[in-house]
């Protein structure tokens, strides 16, 4: 049987048949009596089991990047809140580890830890309510982006989320959550106004501003904390529904000027603009690497030209522009759901972010060089790309650093390589680490730093706490104290551990 329903909690029985004896299902198996049907027995009537094997567990299971992936031997399809308290009490009991999952895009080591596990699926738990006066939104815990944008949008609402279509609202926000309205409101966490979480110990509570300690945790290190089940964000009308872009590209011999254009007119970029780019492979248009580089703007039909006339004059090897509505920018950008960001195809995506001030633009000639060099000699890795990513920050940073726990309000601009390519294997892997590593940390050789700034949301693994959180000594003693308070156990330690 494919899908286990609540209701039919006789029908679990079925997955004790042929598990090996050290499998922790076996042990919830003894003759006579079966745990997991007594656990299908506590959950609403639309909540399902998937066990392996089936077509649902594989489609629940896919994930983005299949490196570093969680070991999950039952997947737990929440259908109301209560159906998570009853899963996470049910695998405390029992001493099974758990992660919730939405839209499947962590791709960092740590959650390789989580093995013999329940994944906790939260796809059913999918709504957007806005409030009777307009100024807030209740979000299910499960609901991903394009659902968020798109049911505000039809309700003349927006908010701040992050940019692919196929990520939750919560996935980005519980670490921060970079987006294309943050230059007016804040990150996607300086959004919350309360919410929903199931804690470790199998509680439900809701909270806000009112639990100040635990409220500030949530607002960028909250993966640690608990899994939220429903959250209110504010929402804000509709002030623009014109947006415009320009897409250019450029080769290799321009790769100094177009990092000095950048500094020079777009850093920071006002309120309603956004500039984001990469650089891969694409052989129809040179044998090296090219920069494929955008300039979005809000509230115009074509992009203003004092933004545009620094790159054209660069000489771009095309150039391209169109408008619409706020709901298109995905599509331009390759965000949307169709687009590769989104598809769950069996590779392996490992990000190695760093925040930065500003470029350095020998450290990009550097990079870009490495880039070029390393995945010609290693041509199972010419998939991989090159993110640079300048969001505006005056929302950003109108709001005190000290506030809530994302420690990197200071910065202007978000950087990773994304090396992107068939598992084939530990050799490959091992090269594929290393380049990512080598990229970033020549970038953080530029910025004169010693700490790392590391977006907790890209993050590949191998940084620290520190880099994740922020070195500052009161951020990591608050951090640990609440987590002592609220996660003895270490019950939400696989994304991004604290401890």
């Amino acid at each position: 049987m494919e899908v286990i329903t609540a209701v039919a909690a006789w029908a679990a029985a079925s997955i004790c048949q042929g598990l090996s004896s050290d499998h922790w299902l076996a042990s919830l198996c003894p003759p006579g009596s079966n745990d997991l049907a007594a656990l299908s027995e506590k959950l609403s009537a639309n909540a399902n089991l998937y066990y392996p094997g089936s077509d649902a567990f594989v489609r629940s299971t896919n994930r983005w990047s299949v490196s570093y992936a969680p070991g999950v031997s039952v997947v737990a399809v929440p259908a109301v809140e209560q159906d998570v308290v009853e899963i996470v009490k049910y695998a405390n009991q029992n001493d099974i580890p758990f992660l919730a999952y939405t839209g499947g895009h962590g791709a960092i080591k740590s959650l390789s830890k989580m093995q013999n596990g329940i994944e906790i699926w939260m796809d059913q738990l999918s709504d957007v309510k806005v409030s009777e006066d307009g100024t807030s939104a209740t979000i299910a815990g499960g609901t991903l982006s394009k659902a968020v944008v798109d049911s505000l949008w039809a309700a003349g609402k927006q908010t701040v989320t992050g940019g692919c279509e196929c990520t939750s609202l919560l996935g980005p926000g519980l670490g921060g959550g970079h987006g294309l309205l943050q230059g007016h409101h804040g990150l996607v966490s300086d959004q919350f106004l309360s919410m929903n979480i199931v804690l470790a110990n199998g509680t439900l509570q809701t909270v806000d501003e009112n639990s100040p300690d635990l409220w500030w945790a949530l607002q960028g290190a909250g993966h640690n904390f608990g899994i939220v089940t429903s959250i209110t964000v504010k929402v804000y009308d509709i002030k623009h529904r014109n947006w415009a872009y320009t897409a250019f590209t450029f080769t290799d011999d321009k790769v100094e000027g177009l990092y000095a254009a950048i500094n020079e007119h777009l850093l920071p970029p006002p309120p309603n603009l956004i500039n984001y780019g990469f650089f891969m492979y694409s052989p129809n248009i040179d044998p090296k690497p090219v920069t494929f580089y955008y300039i979005v703007q809000e509230g115009v039909t074509t992009v203003d030209s004092i933004y545009l006339q620094p790159f054209r004059d660069l000489g771009p090897a095309t150039e391209d522009a169109g408008s619409g509505e706020y709901t298109d920018v995905p599509r331009w950008l390759g965000w949307d759901d169709a687009s590769a960001p989104c598809q769950h195809v069996g590779l392996a995506n490992l990000r190695y972010p760093i925040d930065i001030e500003s470029y350095d633009i020998q450290a990009m000639r550097q990079v870009y060089d490495l880039f070029t060099t390393a995945t010609q000699e290693t041509p199972a890795l010419n998939g991989s790309f090159f993110l640079v990513e300048g969001y505006p920050v005056q929302g950003v940073q109108a709001i005190s650093s000290e506030s809530t726990a994302f420690p990197y309000r200071g910065d202007n601009l978000l950087v990773a390589p994304v090396l992107s390519y068939k598992p084939a294997g530990p050799d490959l892997d091992r090269k594929a680490d290393d380049l990512g590593n080598q990229l970033r940390q020549i970038i953080h050789k530029a910025t004169n730093r010693k700490e790392l700034h590391s977006y907790v949301n890209y993050a590949a693994g191998d940084e620290t706490k520190q880099s994740w959180y922020g070195s500052e000594q009161w951020r990591q003693d608050k951090l640990l104290a609440l987590k002592e308070k609220y996660d003895p156990d270490r019950r939400f330690s696989f994304y991004a551990p604290i401890a």
